[in-house]
């Protein structure tokens, strides 16, 4: 992901661990546990980028912790796959998605926050909405795991064109399935300690606003501060070039591009307190007509 632009958010939030606080959310749909489980899985392959046989051998693992799980071709991207699950309703559907690749370099880059975080809240969140009655009429959910959201190798993570270098999985779903989504929840950096979500400067005000009413109702209020950030290009971008509602959760201020990258920086109430509001949201947007 980039920032287009530069504003200075420190001092924003707290540095400590967000389950010091004592305070317990009020829902328990989404499993925290599985979820750092599932972190802890992906950082124990160690650096899987875009194409890599790692990657492709922790693909058909996810793809079979998703419902009606299915890999996607990244069209113009030879070896490289989306991975597609479904809980069926009514179309345009809710998009929920995250990356699972890593950066090509540094070398030794695991991505605890950096797509490991991101897929393993995506996952969780389908597994509890899976759990759940639903009205004949309710719209479909898609969970989606984007390839390539980091650029190709020889490519700078840092390119003036990464909507172009970058974010290959994200745009080539988008181009596959015009006017199929409703809505788009993107998980980026979610998982860290001290975990703040402002709104991310491009990410829709209306959808925004309704994911902090659903943070109120689970109880996690507090993680999802109410200003505004700089835009940052990533997976959502392509979405809201189609016109697609859509909102990235990001803590911009997090190191995400660092071998700092790791399980000591993280923690499982921050999963927590980010899956239960997305599962609070989709819900809803799953009734709404």
């Amino acid at each position: 992901m980039l920032a287009v632009c530069v504003l200075s958010i420190s001092g924003c939030g707290s540095s400590h661990d967000a389950s010091a606080n004592g305070r317990e959310l009020k829902v328990n749909r989404f499993d925290s546990d599985a979820a750092w489980r599932l972190v802890k899985q992906q950082v124990a392959v160690g650096q899987r980028p875009a194409g890599s046989p790692r990657l492709r051998r922790l693909a058909g693992r996810l793809r079979r912790m998703l419902p009606e799980g299915r890999f996607e071709p990244v069209a113009g991207e030879p070896g490289l796959r989306n991975v597609v699950g479904t809980l069926a309703g009514t179309k345009p559907a809710v998009v929920i998605g995250a990356h699972y690749d890593t950066l090509v370099k540094p070398r030794g880059f695991v991505g605890a926050n950096n797509g490991a975080a991101g897929t393993a809240v995506v996952i969780g969140v389908a597994r509890a909405l899976a759990r759940a009655d639903v009205s004949a009429d309710s719209r479909e959910v898609r969970f989606v795991l984007f390839d390539g959201e980091e650029p190709a190798a020889g490519l700078p993570e840092e390119s003036r064109d990464f909507y172009h270098s970058g974010l290959r999985g994200s745009r080539a779903y988008v181009e596959a399935h015009p006017g199929d989504s409703a809505y788009m929840v993107l998980l980026d950096y979610v998982g860290n300690r001290g975990l703040r979500l402002p709104r991310e400067g491009s990410s829709s005000i209306s959808l925004w606003n309704r994911l902090r009413s659903a943070a109120r109702r689970v109880g996690a209020q507090r993680f999802f501060p109410d200003y505004s950030i700089e835009e940052i290009v990533d997976d959502h971008s392509p979405f809201l070039r189609a016109g697609v509602p859509a909102i990235d959760l990001i803590d911009w201020r997090y190191k995400g591009h660092s071998l700092s990258d790791g399980l000591e920086k993280l923690s499982p109430a921050s999963l927590d307190a980010v899956g239960e509001t997305v599962a609070e949201l989709t819900t809803r947007l799953r009734a709404a007509r």
